[in-house]
């Protein structure tokens, strides 16, 4: 099994920044892609950013230029520099990786269990 736990959320003034951590851990053959999604109250959880494990990157519109998604393949790791936060930037958010847990098995959805950001003065 392969576990996610995120880290780094948290309130913050408009035009603040976080950075949010997930870090994977268990038994891990692989990880393909990572990412971040978030969910507002009332709507569907939306992608924010993923990574892939060669490092390209691919963003929602309404964060591009704000958000910045990297990894670190020898940590796990996978982070959201996230700069110029705004009011409809609070969700939960959650990190997402496609791995294996074992040579033999097939890739899976991993998630963690959400980190609150709110953005708020």
């Amino acid at each position: 099994q392969v576990h996610l736990v995120e880290s780094g959320g948290g309130l913050v003034q408009p035009g603040g920044s976080l950075r949010l951590s997930c870090e994977a851990s268990g038994t891990i053959f692989s990880i393909n892609s990572m990412g971040w999604y978030r969910q507002a109250p009332g709507t569907q959880r939306e992608l924010v950013a993923s990574i892939a494990v060669g490092g390209s990157t691919n963003y929602v519109d309404s964060v591009k230029g704000r958000f910045t998604i990297s990894r670190d393949n020898a940590k796990n790791t996978v982070y959201l520099q996230m700069n110029s936060l705004k009011p409809e930037d609070t969700a939960v958010y959650y990190c997402k990786a496609d791995a294996r847990s074992r040579s033999y098995l097939p890739i899976s959805a991993y998630w963690g269990q959400g980190t609150q950001v709110t953005v708020s003065s």
